[in-house]
């Protein structure tokens, strides 16, 4: 993800007052049950689940739901084939949260199934089905059909539920999900852990006016009256539970590329078929990287503001923000870095949270390599520098929690999304190309990605899996790789323990006119001109503001006012430069400029943007509750993980 994603570490709890009325919910419903109550038990392998899969795993999914734009909910039920691991194993257990459960049946002879839910704790509930009395398959193997029929909240957690008014179009409702980490119990009852992975198919009822898209093959359309209609659609390459999507909403279409396709309201099409250009020509350079392109196609979906992050990277379906919209292309590597999780993630998954550094650490890697490829070596070192600027940032907003700045972080008694960092990410990439270069660069290291994504592919492994292929595949280094401190790399906190010696020539033209604005005397003649920028990127535009925001030097509001009539940031499109422009505003107490940044943090969803900027106006006692306000007004329009942590960010809680 989440690039999704970059600084998260804030909790995701339901709120108590939610979880009581869906807990009497789940009792009033459930008390026709005669099976013993579950216990709280965790999976031994997952401590973000309750699912046992090691006794009774989930191996397809068929949902097939009505979407109910009145009431926001899901309605329907769904289909799961499961398969008996264990002979003494009595009962399949999935994971819930804030879902109404209306009859479970063997989907064979419909014969109603005994169950039971346990406590509601922030991770959900056990929902525990009393297998029914099946005879072994032919090979010799015990599979079930267990249909359930359900009903989701209108406060679930995966779905963000949009009226017409919050729409480019502001005709019709709109409907996404985000499953990432552990929400998809809250869409569907599944085994939510990415340790399980299954193949998919859908049938979903939506108004005739209605464009459903799934992460999965579209099959057909079929219309129903004059009011509804049904959109099918199968995955057929096994997935983890939260790289299941929908979206339903007024959406048109644009050709992209080979096997890629724009998807977005009207109004957004054309911009949008223009930013992601280059779409093809980053998933044929993924591919030479990585091997074979697996899941057929890889279309866009370009969604409204509210969405948190940058990207996610939903297979055959990539959700993006339209924060990336900068008019051009300047900010479309967020695709390659959603590209690059067809592989790191998607292919090859980490089997439970705690080792979510397999995933988006490798993605930086090779999202880094794609740039380096398409715009040059200086451009992939460039960005590292950038990233660990970031990482810093991060590793800074995390000092009451050391721990969750290790790489392989410990999740008991804990929901992922409080771990959720740009540490992950960056100390991650950081690790993978000290190691590339340590065992000989890129022409030694890349066979073995390609060795590593083959050996791997389908399945959900944890550190000791990788690093124990590492070194079956590096036979002839291992006294190098016994050189390497693995210890501290996976289990210390704080910065990498190395950091490799990148290019800095790209950074060195933005530290220069920097340290030039910071030396500037302002009873002196103004030294700067519009040109200053001429030479530099977007990427470096934002990177000369983030070395004055990182400074320990505070500009004067005069030299920003100055800096302002040179360059205009004001009226730059790209969010990413406007953003820096306004956390080095707030830094320097510019006050006219908090009322952009209210702006600004009202208008767009994405936790990049919205955490830093909340924070550096909490910091300043005098706007801090302007910012209170103002979150306070327009939190019902933000997604469940937004509102979340920017309660917590504001000490709301």
């Amino acid at each position: 993800m989440f690039i999704l994603i970059r600084i998260l570490c804030s909790s995701r709890k339901v709120n108590n007052l939610i979880q009581k009325e869906y807990l009497t919910s789940f009792i009033n419903k459930n008390k026709h049950s005669t099976f013993s109550s579950s216990r709280m038990a965790l999976s031994p392998d997952d401590p973000s689940s309750f699912s046992r899969p090691d006794l009774v795993g989930v191996t397809h999914i068929h949902l097939k739901l009505g979407i109910n734009f009145d009431k926001n909910i899901l309605e329907g039920h769904v289909i799961l084939d499961a398969e008996r691991k264990d002979k003494t194993a009595d009962s399949l257990i999935l994971d819930v949260r804030n879902i109404t459960l209306l009859d479970i049946t063997n989907e064979k002879d419909n014969c109603k199934l005994e169950y039971s839910v346990g406590e509601t704790v922030s991770f959900g509930s056990k929902l525990n089905i009393k297998l029914p009395n099946e005879s072994e398959c032919d090979d010799g193997k015990t599979r079930y059909k267990i249909k359930i029929h359900y009903e989701t909240s209108p406060k679930a957690t995966a779905l963000q539920w949009l009226n017409a008014q919050q729409t480019a179009g502001k005709k019709y409702p709109y409907l996404f999900s985000q499953n990432q980490a552990i929400h998809a119990r809250s869409m569907v009852p599944c085994q939510d852990t990415p340790s399980v992975k299954s193949t998919y198919s859908a049938e979903i009822t939506s108004p005739i006016w209605a464009t459903t898209l799934m992460s999965a093959l579209h099959d057909e359309i079929e219309t129903i009256g004059n009011e509804t209609k049904i959109s099918k659609f199968h995955q057929p390459v096994p997935i983890p539970s939260y790289l299941i999507a929908i979206a339903v909403g007024d959406l048109v279409t644009k050709k992209i590329g080979p096997r890629s396709s724009v998807w977005s309201e009207k109004e957004l099409i054309e911009e949008s078929a223009f930013e992601f250009s280059e779409t093809d020509t980053m998933l044929r350079t993924a591919e030479d990287i990585c091997g074979p392109y697996v899941w057929g196609i890889y279309d866009l979906l370009i969604l409204p503001p509210s969405f948190a992050y940058g990207g996610m990277e939903n297979p055959c379906l990539t959700f993006v923000t339209p924060t990336l919209l900068a008019g051009d292309r300047s900010l479309a590597s967020v695709i390659a870095h959603e590209i690059s999780h067809s592989w790191t993630g998607n292919l090859v998954t980490n089997a439970n949270f705690e080792h979510f550094w397999l995933n988006e650490g490798f993605t930086m890697f090779i999202e880094y390599k794609i740039d380096g490829r398409m715009f040059g070596e200086k451009q992939r070192q460039f960005n590292a520098l950038m990233g660990l600027s970031e990482l810093k940032d991060a590793i800074k907003s995390l000092e009451e929690t050391p721990d969750l700045t290790k790489l392989v972080v410990k999740l008991t008694g804990m929901d992922p999304d409080d771990a959720f960092s740009t540490v992950p990410y960056m100390k991650g990439h950081t690790f993978l190309y000290y190691l590339e270069e340590l065992l000989g660069g890129p022409k030694e290291f890349e066979p073995f990605l390609k060795d590593y994504f083959e050996t791997f592919k389908y399945k959900s492994i944890v550190t000791s899996d990788w690093k124990n292929h590492l070194y079956k595949y590096f036979s002839n280094k291992t006294q190098i790789l016994d050189s390497v401190d693995w210890d501290s790399w996976l289990n210390k906190p704080g910065m990498p323990i190395v950091i490799p010696n990148y290019n800095k020539d790209l950074l060195n033209a933005c530290i220069e006119l920097a340290d030039k604005w910071i030396n500037w005397s302002e009873s002196t003649a103004v030294p700067f001109a519009k040109a200053d920028l001429t030479n530099l990127s977007p990427s470096q535009r934002e990177q000369f503001i983030t070395v004055l925001f990182e400074s320990n030097t505070t500009l004067s509001i005069k030299k920003l006012e100055k800096m302002q009539e040179v360059y205009d940031f004001d009226s730059v499109q790209n969010s990413e430069i406007k953003f820096m422009w306004i956390r080095l505003a707030l830094k320097s107490r510019w006050e006219p400029k908090v009322a952009e940044a209210l702006d600004f943090v009202s208008e767009v969803g994405r936790m990049k943007y919205l955490r830093p900027i909340y924070r550096d106006l909490y910091a300043w006692p005098e706007v801090r509750q302007r910012a209170i306000d103002n979150y306070l007004r327009t939190k019902d329009q933000m997604m469940f993980v937004a509102a979340e942590m920017l309660k917590k960010d504001l000490h709301l809680n």
